[in-house]
């Protein structure tokens, strides 16, 4: 049996060696000798194959549905990412206050019945672009559980000492599926049509779901729950805006994500409108910004800790291989210049995670991720029907030059937030997130620090 953390007087999980630094052991893939985590990593890389097969397939159906609307597609996204929006915050508060697993194990049921009645749908030759908003909703509804619930539950698998390696793990299993995904969508949409692939989809949940069902439960190191009050929510915006540590990365990720996360919209408006690539080629562009991102997720799998240069440096050259993708002259360099895209906003992405759930306390951790995945998640509403709009009035190539240009400047006013307000609080930044986590902790929650 893996014994439980010990957790420090601010309950974040960290016990510090002498020098005052968490013990962590080194490996690229450490987390994997834990067998709860083994079983989570298995059905999450079957997942979300089928996942990804199911984005691309979506993506091409709303393109053929409307004769290939860059605006339909930025709908589409924008749907699937509102919810989170409107409720993220609630679903963040949900994970603090119920078993994760379960809250798992409902969500993910869901997910997979809404992928085949979408498949029957398509099958049946009803399917209308409508439906395929309202399927975008319904999975974002979900979402808005099941993200910041399963990013809380990381920690309850491995403890606090591998929690950094198993986020980058798990970015290098979403990664290697969304290489492997699109580009298999796109032989079999060529085959057989967008249907079946929804269908395969659902299948693939059963994956997961059978991971969590055979988890150790003795194993998992489940925080005590926290009861219901009033003013959680307001209670978790003070904890993240009184923390510079953790603000500096949900900025960076704020800005960059309402480019980032309609990245995928310019990479198929570039594909079919600028180069006229087919159902194969188009998804082997999504498979290409893939490829970077699993590089990039193995390289920060090597990290002891996350890295504050790593961020600032990863959101620049995002931005700046966004830019010289909007010029590419041809479809092969344009496939090129996606793979260091794709490395550097995993670095962006695996490092403000790891950094705000390490920062986080065990109390805190479920609605500090609601917030972290709210900001993650919430710019795609603004930014997929923003570089749709774009792509159709100058072009994609104009679209994505302009979206790469102010994820730089993003990098800079996130930089200038943090230190305004590090400055009006009184506070040193960077701060040392264990140690912020224990004054956080205190001034917001004293009597569960006492």
């Amino acid at each position: 049996m893996i014994p439980r953390a010990v957790p420090d007087a601010a309950g974040d999980g960290v016990v510090p060696e002498p020098d005052g630094k968490a013990v962590v052991t080194a490996g690229m893939f450490r987390s994997l000798r834990n067998y709860n985590y083994r079983l989570f990593a298995l059905g999450g890389v079957v997942s979300n194959v089928g996942t990804w097969m199911q984005r691309t397939a979506q993506d091409w159906l709303v393109l053929s549905l409307t004769g290939g609307s860059g605006t339909a597609l930025g709908i589409t996204v924008a749907l699937q990412f509102l919810p989170m929006m409107l409720f993220g915050l609630w679903g963040g508060m949900l994970a603090d206050r119920y078993p994760k697993r379960k809250l798992l194990l409902v969500a993910e049921s869901l997910m997979g019945l809404l992928a085949l009645a979408m498949g029957v749908l398509i099958v049946s030759g009803a399917v209308q672009v409508w439906h395929v908003f309202v399927m975008a909703f319904l999975l974002g509804l979900l979402a808005c559980v099941e993200v910041p619930t399963r990013q809380a539950f990381v920690v309850e698998m491995v403890g606090h000492d591998d929690l950094s390696n198993a986020i980058a793990l798990n970015s290098s299993t979403f990664n290697l599926a969304r290489v492997v995904g699109p580009a298999l969508a796109g032989v079999l949409i060529y085959l057989m049509g967008t249907g079946p692939i929804f269908m395969v989809n659902a299948v693939s949940f059963g994956a997961v779901i059978a991971g969590l069902l055979l988890m150790r439960k003795s194993e998992l190191r489940t925080p005590d729950r926290v009861p219901r009050a009033k003013g959680q929510l307001r209670e978790g915006l003070r904890y993240v805006w009184g923390r510079p540590d953790l603000l500096l990365p949900m900025l960076i990720v704020a800005f960059v994500a309402v480019f980032a996360q309609s990245f995928s919209t310019a990479i198929a408006l570039m594909a079919t409108n600028v180069y006229g690539a087919g159902s194969s080629a188009f998804g082997i562009a999504s498979s290409a910004l893939a490829i970077g991102a699993l590089g990039g997720a193995l390289l920060a799998a090597r990290r002891i800790k996350p890295s504050r240069r790593f961020l600032l440096l990863g959101a620049a050259f995002f931005g700046i291989f966004q830019m010289m993708a909007a010029l590419a002259p041809g479809y092969v360099t344009f496939l090129i210049l996606l793979i260091p895209a794709g490395m550097a906003m995993i670095t962006v992405n695996t490092t403000a995670n790891a950094t705000v759930q390490m920062g986080a306390s065990h109390a805190m951790r479920g609605r500090v991720m609601g917030i972290y995945i709210l900001v993650f998640t919430g710019g795609a509403p603004i930014g997929a029907p923003l570089v749709g709009w774009l792509a159709e009035l100058a072009g994609p190539r104009v679209a994505v030059m302009v979206t790469g240009a102010l994820s730089l400047m993003g990098v800079g006013l996130a930089l200038l937030v943090t230190r305004l307000v590090a400055k009006r609080q009184g506070l040193a930044e960077p701060l040392n997130p264990a140690r912020a986590a224990r004054r956080a902790f205190r001034r917001v929650l004293p009597s569960a620090a006492d």
